[in-house]
């Protein structure tokens, strides 16, 4: 079965299959921010299009268009709203769980395959023509992919200009512009205004003057979010010199850091946690980022928003889980629980392998130990953060000696990433997860566990269980339910579409920790 067929059969609906302009209307009426990135609303009589909670006067009926993307919006000859920064908010959550080719392109699109290889470059690895994946994202978002680009780009131009004081120029070839003159035209066509002009909307004393391509921005999320038990998950999970989590700017926050290996160089990321005092739907989470070129600024927010699931319909998610007798209470006792994705599915892969059978502090130390040895140093450390982690090209040709661990998993490792590294798998947003799957299950020592971890993270998979996790027994009998693989997969079908999100409900309310696992949880 494809992966478009999977969903729509586990109970994925699309959006603009049950909502119509009435309804949208109506969201606008009342400002309802769930709507968000699911449509803009663009308003002939100013020529401007805004997100649906916009603060501002709800214009007459008559006088408003949707649009499903704000690339479309734009190609229409409307400019962003200033008020509500329309162009700033969080991604469709339908990206989250579609799997067909508008979804895997919009993940492609959003991680800067267009401004790196072209649209040819897209559509090759999708599996289409460049006039097929135009007419195909054109259908649904009412703009191909150059124009989806541009939109991004767009977004990425006014970061900059107003939380930075770097040089215009440097802003223009940072956002993937080709030309000076491009990055002009493109901004006064999208906010009316000059590079100067939107730059002097902001008062000097908010941009930053962080040298290196440091800055500060926030990254924008719906609904509510509980970040203790992204930063708790991450945290377990952090291996040494590549991770750390560490207290954060004020009170009460922890910071999670890493290093990030990029397309043009390489960059150091801290997320601050919400503080205890925080509300869940604050709707931002802080971030820095460090980067030795700023042209890895789109791909590096990206990453570190499907690392923190930012783009996910939290609402949607507990509204079905919350109704479910087993998992009910789980899901009131704390609301807005994420599925946590990764930055590097190729680091994640291998670390994978590594946690296979053994406990999540053990993959820790083993990981750590990779990295030491095949990792490439940091020019200059930062804080805990000293190591890029190892490609999957550099450990296929390891010495297997180094890995400490029985000779079949050392194989299985060594398999994994020699199939990375030339491509026979594929674990980038752009991938069919059905047959990025089947190609994992082919590979010698990858069983089902790591395939649906991998889908789970890597491909940001929202609809995987893992019936034979020790934490999800664990969770599964904390609550009173059989957690015997047989018993867990049936009581998950209840859960589709967003059975990954029941596995971290069971991790977090199992009674044990996880970690004190002795199989399948170490990743």
């Amino acid at each position: 079965m494809s992966d478009s067929r999977q969903s729509r059969a586990a109970g994925c609906r699309r959006l603009d299959s049950v909502i119509d302009d009435d309804i949208r209307y109506r969201a606008v009426d009342s400002r309802d921010a769930r709507f968000d990135g699911v449509f803009f609303t663009a308003v002939t009589s100013t020529g401007i299009y805004c997100r649906p909670s916009c603060p501002a006067v709800t214009p007459k009926r008559v006088n408003c268009t949707f649009y499903p993307s704000a690339a479309a919006a734009q190609s229409a000859g409307f400019r962003a709203c200033r008020r509500c920064r329309p162009d700033s908010v969080p991604g469709s959550p339908e990206w989250n769980h579609r799997a067909d080719l508008v979804g895997r392109a919009m993940r492609l699109i959003g991680d800067g395959v267009v401004d790196r290889e072209g649209v040819a470059g897209l559509a090759h690895r999708l599996g289409y023509s460049s006039r097929q994946l135009q007419r195909q994202l054109t259908a649904e978002l009412g703009a191909g992919p150059i124009a989806l680009a541009r939109a991004r780009r767009a977004q990425t131009a006014r970061l900059l200009l107003q939380t930075t004081e770097l040089p215009v120029t440097d802003i223009a070839f940072a956002a993937g512009f080709a030309s000076v003159r491009q990055f002009n035209d493109t901004v006064r066509e999208v906010y009316d205004r000059t590079p100067s002009g939107l730059r002097a909307e902001v008062a000097s004393g908010r941009r930053t003057a962080t040298p290196a391509g440091g800055l500060a921005l926030r990254l924008a999320y719906r609904g509510a979010l509980d970040s203790d038990h992204l930063i708790d998950f991450l945290a377990l999970r952090a291996v040494p010199g590549v991770e750390e989590v560490v207290p954060g700017p004020r009170p009460g926050v922890r910071t999670y850091r890493r290093t990030l290996a990029l397309p043009y160089g390489h960059g150091i990321a801290e997320v601050d946690g919400l503080a205890p005092g925080d509300p869940a739907t604050r709707g931002w989470l802080d971030c820095r980022l460090l980067l030795t070129d700023l042209r890895d600024l789109p791909t590096s927010v990206q990453r570190l928003r499907v690392l923190f699931d930012l783009d996910a319909d939290p609402v949607a998610v507990d509204e079905q889980l919350g109704g479910d007798p087993l998992l009910g209470t789980l899901v009131r006792a704390r609301p807005g629980l994420r599925s946590p994705g990764h930055v590097d599915p190729h680091e994640l892969a291998v670390r994978a392998v590594l946690g296979q059978q053994i406990s999540v502090g053990a993959a820790r130390t083993l990981a750590g130990r990779l990295a030491e040895k095949y990792g490439t140093a940091l020019p200059e450390a930062s804080g805990g953060l000293r190591l890029l982690f190892p490609t999957a090209a550099v450990l296929a040709t390891a010495d297997p000696e180094d890995f400490a661990m029985p000779a079949a998993r050392r194989r299985a490792l060594t398999g994994l990433c020699a199939a990375l590294a030339e491509g026979v798998v594929r674990l980038d947003g752009g991938v069919d997860r059905q047959e990025a799957a089947a190609q994992l299950l082919a590979l010698p020592g990858i069983g089902p566990w790591t395939v649906g971890y991998l889908r789970m993270r890597a491909l940001a998979d929202p609809d995987v269980f893992l019936p034979s996790d020790i934490g999800v027994k664990h969770g599964l009998l904390r609550l009173g339910a059989p957690g015997d693989p047989r018993s867990a997969a049936l009581a998950a079908e209840a859960w589709a579409p967003w059975r990954s999100y029941a596995v971290h409900r069971l991790w977090a309310g199992a009674a044990a920790d996880p970690s004190t696992g002795t199989e399948n949880t170490a990743a």
